[in-house]
């Protein structure tokens, strides 16, 4: 049998958004537990040039959200962008997982020579769908998905790499 485009694309985000869901979890025990505002982590950033967490969780879940989207064929769902808490951002990667999920294996398929094109900073990028998901969709998605990781490891929160792999 075929490896199907979408054991490719969909498998592999959905547990690190489940993996990043559960790291929040720790983060805000971590908060709790120590007496720290949420704040002082939620708005951490690991350089000055750097997003911090919260942005971080926001432009990992839109790609994925983007990624199921235009690979789909349909339109990449809008979001608000005001999380303030663990808890908003937690529904947030909540309401991604359900969208990717909803979009159809069948479609997804399809979407591996689907052109897409993403505007970024003033240009615009061209790829067939394998391409958008290898060199545009992972390398951003996991970037932000790291980061987010390294700023709560970097302010104390007690993780390992089985918790980013989703495995602990």
């Amino acid at each position: 049998m075929a490896f199907a485009f979408h054991e490719a694309a969909v498998p592999p985000v959905l547990q690190i958004l489940s993996s990043l869901s559960a790291i929040l979890d720790k983060a805000a025990q971590h908060c709790e537990t120590r007496k720290i505002d949420p704040a002082v982590l939620l708005s951490y950033r690991l350089a000055p040039d750097m997003f911090p967490l919260t942005r971080q969780i926001q432009i990992m879940t839109d790609q994925a959200k983007g990624m199921a989207a235009r690979l789909a064929g349909i339109e990449v769902p809008a979001y608000s962008d005001n999380e303030a808490s663990f808890a908003d951002l937690k529904a947030r990667i909540a309401r991604t997982i359900d969208f990717v999920k909803s979009c159809k294996t069948a479609d997804i398929d399809a979407g591996a020579t689907r052109e897409i094109v993403i505007k970024a900073g003033g240009n615009e990028f061209k790829f067939s769908g394998s391409r958008y998901l290898t060199n545009w969709v992972f390398p951003h998605f996991y970037f932000h998905a790291t980061t987010a990781y390294d700023i709560l490891r970097h302010c104390g929160v007690e993780l390992g790499k089985r918790d980013f792999l989703g495995v602990a």
